[in-house]
């Protein structure tokens, strides 16, 4: 059986180069962490000074050089994916700037009516309907205007209010409602109702991703976005 007499030894059966020699290859490492060559320094000083009738098991110096070298693979590739995720999210907020003056369809029953402008919005039948009625409401929950939009069938199907109440008189400009109601079955059923807003800006949020900024709408995440137009 051979005996290992120097450190040089030691490094060398087990396929590693001493300090020495890695020097020109591998940067210092910073005062503050313990690296792989400070690691095996303190083994190497380790078994310099045991208890020669008490050996280190070679089976827990290679056990203990393994756990070193798994928590600073998972201490690198988190920082890889943490580099990646950064990246990701700055390409989505690039390819989400060309929005910016695109009409999308959100997932909220609320918008602005500006002056001279409308509310526009969709709803999805699961079946057809003989009866389908929009109405609108204002901040304060009186209803505005009702709309009977008829019979249609399952699908999408889109609706625009003009801004008028209804003795056709323009109202004021604000924070409108809309609900829409399909008689399905012999009885009234709520729709989910969607608005068409304009996309005013793009930002990034650490807890959402992309963010888009509707006009009379507000922020919303990029993903609860259902369609662009």
């Amino acid at each position: 059986m051979s005996i290992v007499n120097t450190q040089e030894d030691v490094f060398a059966n087990l396929g590693l180069r001493t300090q020495g020699q890695q020097r020109e290859s591998i940067p210092e490492n910073d005062a503050s962490d313990l690296g792989l060559n400070d690691f095996l320094k303190l083994m190497v000083t380790q078994l310099n000074n045991q208890d020669p009738f008490e050996p280190m098991d070679n089976g827990e110096f290679l056990g203990q050089i393994a756990q070193f070298g798994s928590v600073t693979g998972l201490e690198e590739l988190n920082q890889s994916f943490h580099s990646l995720a950064a990246t990701i999210t700055s390409d989505q907020g690039l390819q989400a700037s060309a929005l910016i003056g695109r009409e999308v369809l959100a997932p909220i029953a609320t918008g602005e009516l500006t002056a001279g402008g409308t509310l526009r919005g969709q709803v999805t039948l699961e079946q057809s309907s003989p009866q389908v009625t929009v109405r609108i409401e204002d901040e304060v929950g009186q209803l505005v205007r009702e709309i009977p939009m008829g019979s249609a069938p399952a699908g999408d199907l889109q609706f625009s209010w003009d801004g008028t109440n209804e003795a056709g008189e323009y109202v004021k400009p604000g924070k409108y409602t809309v609900s829409v109601e399909a008689v399905q079955g012999d009885k009234p059923v709520d729709l989910y109702t969607s608005l068409f807003a304009e996309v005013d800006s793009v930002s990034l949020s650490n807890t959402h991703g992309v963010v888009l900024n509707l006009d009379g709408i507000g922020p919303m995440p990029f993903n609860y976005v259902q369609q662009i137009f």
